[in-house]
């Protein structure tokens, strides 16, 4: 049998989830309604990712790592047009990081534990250090290392810091194709 994400990507109302080519989704994860995800990107162990109210997109060669959870916020009359979930290319979600109703830019790194909330944007070029906490409508500018809670920026991303991003984005990519063809040989 070859390895087909099937039970763990499902169709919420009229939602059905699209996965572009050389999509990884774990068994044990969970992909339901109004979500895109790009090529190249994985979405690894116990990990939740839930448009039901509104939409998510992922970018091409994004990872969502172990524990995490993705949601949006819904419009309704405290929000009119609610929060959609945006992460783009090459980012990097470590474990167990919650995103809910944000907007993420390309080539992003966030530490495990952190906390992204409704509205808040975080630009292109940016490290969140792990168990920080991005407050509603926040703006995290490109080219910082943000740390704390609130998050608060510390240090200007070196280049180095800035050849991480793609360094990451390639391990990952490599690792979900091994997955893939272990998951293939069952």
């Amino acid at each position: 049998m070859t390895y087909k994400a099937q039970n763990y990507v499902r169709r919420f109302e009229e939602h059905q989830p699209k996965l572009a080519g050389g999509v990884f989704i774990d068994p044990s994860a969970v992909v339901i309604g109004d979500v895109e995800i790009g090529a190249d990107s994985s979405v690894w162990p116990n990990t939740t990712v839930r448009g039901d109210m509104h939409r998510i997109r992922i970018g091409a060669r994004s990872s969502i790592q172990d524990n995490s959870i993705l949601h949006i916020t819904h419009a309704g009359p405290y929000n009119p047009e609610g929060f959609p979930l945006t992460i783009g290319d090459e980012v990097t979600v470590a474990h167990s990081v919650t995103l809910h109703g944000c907007t993420i830019g390309n080539r992003v790194l966030i530490g495990m534990g952190s906390i992204v909330m409704d509205g808040a944007v975080i630009e292109d070029d940016v490290v969140i250090g792990a168990n920080s906490l991005v407050p509603p409508g926040k703006r995290l500018a490109s080219g910082w290392l943000y740390v704390g809670s609130p998050a608060k920026p510390v240090r200007e991303l070196s280049e180095g810091d800035v050849k991480y991003f793609s360094y990451s984005a390639n391990n990952y990519a490599k690792l979900k194709d091994r997955h893939i063809a272990e998951l293939n040989r069952d």
